[in-house]
């Protein structure tokens, strides 16, 4: 009776495409839920708001335009105090490092958190995106649904990119684009097949939703878009792309500069967004058009902004009202003003090539367009992503070879500049290559410190042989021993090795002294080097044992690191990881039961 019933019931990986069905649903509600909230939040300040305080009559009292996105920024506090760490900052990088490091369990409350924080700030008119935090709240939707079916590590990872790919989706109207965003960007471009097809029939269903809600309408407009002349204008995209790269460098750079300074700077944690608002809000007073998303100054770069000095004066504001607002602990994403800067990035080239050769080149609006697809590509080192995401927006074919070239090539010259991408800065701050997977990231993250034993033996380079070899027969578990000076500094390494060519001479094993004998050029770790770094010497070298120093300028001896002992701290640490993770799960699923 059992088989038969078991016949009926549906496969594994049936149940894992319904399962991504009722994830893409979910979250195509969770973005109308977050678009209507940031409308209302946009309604009450910015639009009731200015009319309150007058600013739409002029004069002085435009002067108090930056009261507006500071208001907005003073209702996280509340929020950020209930809940340190989850709402203030660009948290996508952070997301990234739960979902391919770490267990990939997101509470539930994540999704309101997200909503209600991004809404405040960019509906009040501070500088960041909604494709971010709404891509968090997909991912939190597939990693509750996983914890609900108490699904392994790898099926929630899963999951958590199906939400992240309807996310995407259902706010571009773009399926294609929402499905390789998490398969570049979340899964890193390591995926199956079964894994993709998650991805599509999530973006698919969120899509249908978002469509039924909204119609089919994109995030914005895009006018048709033409090549006037092949030989002239590929070339123009091919400087374009290497330019963009640049910008994007420079930007990313920029971003992760202005937190720093944020950071550092001696002013309360929840004081620090309000001075980044009334930053922002004092550059809207004369270039307004760089609050909120900035998608109503898209479409009109799109549509041919010809005010060169403009559009190019606003690639610049855009990117450093972005660093502050998130970087101040703003809440939101950096998505939408990747979108505007490449907007007004190629628009303004676009005013200048066709100011150069009017009748070779397409009107600004096309430059415009394809320079969305490759700032976004440059910034995010995603062109894929980039590539289907214009594609589907104009849904015209012409588009495909210069958006190929400009993200392609756009991305190239980014990488070649600088090795990471807007979200990858603070993994590799922390010496980890999040591209390499969660075993050599856990490598990178745990350091030599962790491995060393307390248990130290070394010998002064004036002792002789004889007490070299009372200290080998002392200590037998050793066939390596530091060296040191009369200060205490180490100065080489002394091995049985060292010590054959006088072994058989008993009056000369008294005569030499151990520092006329060891070696003196010998490889030392510190206890802030990574296990991967302590591995690699090991192979490199073909060694057993590394001595570990205080530092490589003041070498005190601290001990001498074993291959094996790399090999039990890291066997410790991810039994310690998966047990967390287990019980992380099995905590979050009694508390939302």
């Amino acid at each position: 009776m059992l088989k038969k019933l078991q016949t009926f019931l549906p496969g594994d990986r049936a149940r894992m495409m319904i399962v991504s069905a009722f994830i893409g649903v979910m979250t195509g509600l969770a973005i109308i839920a977050f678009r209507e909230s940031v409308a209302l939040v946009e309604s009450l300040i910015l639009h009731h708001g200015a009319a309150l305080l007058g600013i739409s009559e002029g004069g002085w009292r435009r002067a108090l335009l930056p009261l507006l996105p500071m208001f907005g920024v003073a209702l996280l506090i509340p929020l950020s105090l209930a809940f340190p760490g989850e709402v203030n900052g660009y948290g996508f990088p952070r997301f990234l490092r739960r979902v391919n490091l770490e267990n990939g369990v997101l509470r539930a409350r994540t999704i309101v958190i997200k909503i209600i924080g991004s809404a405040l700030t960019i509906g009040s008119g501070n500088s960041a995106g909604t494709e971010g935090p709404i891509a968090q709240i997909g991912g939190a939707i597939g990693s509750q649904v996983g914890q609900r079916f108490r699904v392994s590590g790898n099926r929630m990872k899963v999951y958590i990119a199906a939400g992240c790919a309807g996310g995407i989706a259902g706010i571009f109207n773009a399926p294609l684009a929402g499905m390789f965003f998490a398969a570049e960007i979340v899964l890193l471009g390591t995926y199956e097949i079964s894994s993709f097809s998650a991805l599509v029939i999530s973006s698919a269903m969120s899509t249908v939703v978002s469509r039924a809600y909204y119609g089919a309408i994109p995030a914005f407009s895009i006018p048709p878009y033409t090549i006037v002349n092949y030989f002239v204008e590929l070339p123009l995209y091919t400087l374009m792309a290497v330019l963009v790269g640049i910008a994007a460098v420079l930007h990313i750079r920029f971003f992760y500069l202005v937190r720093d300074r944020f950071n550092s700077l001696r002013l309360h944690t929840q004081l620090k967004p309000i001075l980044g608002a009334f930053i922002v809000g004092s550059f809207a007073i004369f270039f307004p058009q760089i609050m909120g998303d900035g998608y109503s100054y898209i479409a009109k770069a799109l549509a041919g902004d010809t005010l060169l000095w403009r559009m190019a004066l606003l690639v610049v504001l855009k990117s450093v009202a972005t660093a502050i607002t998130l970087g101040s602990g703003g809440a939101g994403g950096v998505f939408a003003p990747s979108l505007f800067i490449g907007a007004v990035l190629g628009g303004s080239y676009g005013i200048a090539v066709h100011h150069l050769f009017p009748s070779y080149t397409a009107t600004p609006g096309a430059y415009a367009t394809v320079g969305i697809g490759a700032f976004l590509a440059a910034s995010t080192h995603a062109p894929l992503t980039a590539i289907f995401l214009l594609f589907e927006m104009t849904g015209n074919y012409m588009i495909i070879i210069p958006v190929m070239i400009t993200a392609v090539l756009g991305t190239i010259t980014a990488k070649w500049l600088y090795d990471d991408s807007i979200d990858t800065v603070d993994f590799s701050r922390d010496g980890i290559d999040i591209h390499e997977g969660r075993e050599l990231a856990i490598m990178r993250s745990v350091k030599v410190g962790k491995a060393i034993s307390e248990d130290v033996s070394f010998i002064s380079e004036t002792a002789n042989v004889n007490q070299l070899l009372e200290l080998f027969r002392d200590t037998s578990n050793h066939f390596y021993f530091p060296v040191i000076n009369h200060k205490g500094l180490m100065v080489g390494v002394v091995s049985l090795q060292d010590v054959k060519t006088v072994l058989l001479h008993e009056e000369e094993r008294s005569c030499h002294l151990v520092g006329a004998i060891c070696s003196r050029n010998v490889i030392m770790l510190t206890p802030d080097d990574s296990l991967y770094e302590a591995i690699r010497l090991f192979d490199v070298k073909g060694i057993d044992e590394i001595p570990v120093v205080e530092s490589q300028e003041k070498p005190w001896v601290l001990g001498m690191l074993k291959r094996q002992d790399v090999i039990n701290t890291y066997n410790h640490e991810m039994i310690k990881r998966g047990i967390n993770e287990r019980a992380e799960s099995i905590r979050m699923i009694c508390s939302a039961d």
